[in-house]
């Protein structure tokens, strides 16, 4: 057989091999589409339900409007269509926060087509919804505060000499997340300490404080958050806490932390960076921007950085005052307000001592509200809040008045806003002719402990916000006892 044969019979036999099984290869080729098709539907179907897609509250329906309960948010991974998308998407999310005059703002003089039917319904759908709102009771708002967040709890617990306070008076990253999400479901909004009472003058020029007026949906509560002590001091190195408060890539701040192995990572580390990523995701959690207050004292510096003038010497000295005063800066211009904890960390107030008095004298007390202005109020600008260490009021519950020296002192330097501690109740406010009294509840490691142990639900004082055995986190050494 000749080689030309035997290619003519071997591709007869190849041709009626294919004819053979052409049926069974086209079966089998439609079943294998089909099956793609269906696995890329369900494939989009599966991410477009993943969370983050959208935000939408997630408040009892009974708070809620009906716009509200369908509103969705793009995320900000994911580019709207066109311009006017876009921009509905960004006044979205400022109307989730309540701000439906800035909202409308931002459609109406934006330069583009106001009667594109997008931004027609977006603007008709504000005004439904500013119309249901109603006005909070500012009187009534709660006011919590933390020191720095733990973040690794095996480091603050691991028994040294400062592991007892730690346990104590700060709160873990996770004690704080539970009690972010817990306040939200609960229909807690954040707002400023400005925003429950402000300072404006009658017609013949005397200043006067105002309550204002929050409004927010039927249901919702409004509250004021603080840190005390954001200074990250020297001490607390090596212990599981952040490092210092930087600018981050995307203009917002955040923190530093330095990690096991020496190296430094950016990251949310703290308050601050874990309360923005809340906000971010919960939009309806910050009544028109607002954020925490921040309090800082002034012997170690502030935020991290070395600006005491005890570290002039220092080579990094001026460098640090110029990094802290813009990250400063940038906390203000992302919502935050600023606020004084003392230069000194002293009890500015009533002494403990069974003969009473002050704690500290005239003389003391002055000089160290003058070094808090020369520190920290040169580098992070006017404050007018004072946040009292230990709580330590310089009066009792009676107003201020002039007669106290030490009240006139503090009002010519600039505070207006005077907060100390008191937790037995969950509220209370006293509003002067030139000034708001504030107390504020501590949402510590012995508070959440306290409320834990306590069998007589009437003596719990923290049901209001949470149930502590949802809160408490397990790593803390118990029992838990006041150390401050």
């Amino acid at each position: 057989m000749s080689r030309s044969d035997f290619r003519r019979r071997r591709f007869n036999r190849r041709r009626q091999v294919f004819s053979r099984h052409l049926p069974t290869f086209l079966v089998l080729l439609a079943i294998t589409c089909a099956a793609g098709g269906g696995i890329f539907a369900l494939t989009r179907f599966v991410l477009n339900r993943q969370p983050g897609s959208s935000i939408q509250t997630d408040a009892p329906a009974d708070t809620q409007t009906s716009s509200q309960e369908v509103l969705e948010i793009p995320p900000a991974d994911q580019e709207p269509a066109d311009e006017i998308g876009a921009l509905v998407a960004q006044a979205d999310r400022i109307a989730m926060g309540y701000d439906y005059d800035k909202a409308s703002a931002l459609l109406t003089e934006s330069g583009l087509d106001v009667n594109d039917s997008r931004i027609q319904e977006a603007l008709s759908r504000y005004e439904t919804e500013k119309a249901a709102l109603v006005p909070a009771n500012v009187q009534e708002a709660t006011h919590v505060f933390f020191h720095t967040l733990i973040m690794d709890t095996s480091k603050a617990f691991d028994g040294d000499a400062d592991s007892t306070g730690y346990n104590s008076v700060m709160t873990t990253k996770d004690e704080f997340i539970k009690i972010l999400e817990e306040m939200y479901s609960r229909g807690y909004v954040l707002v400023r300490i400005h925003d429950i009472a402000y300072e404006t003058t009658d017609e013949n020029g005397n200043p006067s404080f105002t309550w204002g007026t929050v409004m927010l949906p039927e249901g919702k509560k409004p509250f004021v958050m603080s840190q005390d002590d954001l200074c990250y001091y020297p001490y607390m190195e090596g212990d599981g806490f952040a490092s210092r408060i930087i600018i981050g890539e995307d203009g917002k701040p955040t923190c530093e932390m330095t990690m096991e192995d020496g190296t430094v990572s950016t990251g949310s580390y703290d308050l601050v960076p874990i309360l923005e990523d809340f906000i971010e995701e919960h939009p309806d959690f910050s009544y028109k921007g607002a954020r925490a207050i921040l309090a800082f004292t002034g012997y170690e510096g502030i935020l991290g950085y070395r600006t005491a003038s005890s570290y002039s010497d220092s080579p990094t000295y001026e460098a640090d005052r110029e990094q802290a005063a813009r990250v400063a800066q940038c906390l203000k211009d992302n919502g935050w307000e600023l606020a004084s904890h003392s230069w000194g960390h002293l009890k500015l107030g009533i002494s403990d001592a069974p003969e009473g008095g002050f704690a500290i004298s005239e003389e003391r007390f002055r000089s160290d509200t003058d070094k808090w202005e020369a520190e920290v109020e040169s580098l992070i600008g006017p404050t007018d809040i004072i946040l009292y260490p230990f709580g330590n009021d310089i009066a009792d519950w009676h107003p201020y008045s002039q007669d106290n020296s030490r009240f006139a002192y503090l009002e010519a330097a600039g505070f207006r806003y005077f907060c100390n501690v008191d937790a037995s109740k969950p509220a209370w406010i006293q509003k002067g002719s030139n000034y708001l009294r504030m107390a504020r509840r501590n949402l510590d490691g012995y508070r959440l402990y306290e409320d834990l142990i306590q069998t007589d639900p009437a003596k719990k004082r923290l049901t209001d916000l949470f149930d502590a055995a949802d809160i408490f986190d397990a790593s803390r050494p118990q029992p838990v006892t006041w150390s401050y």
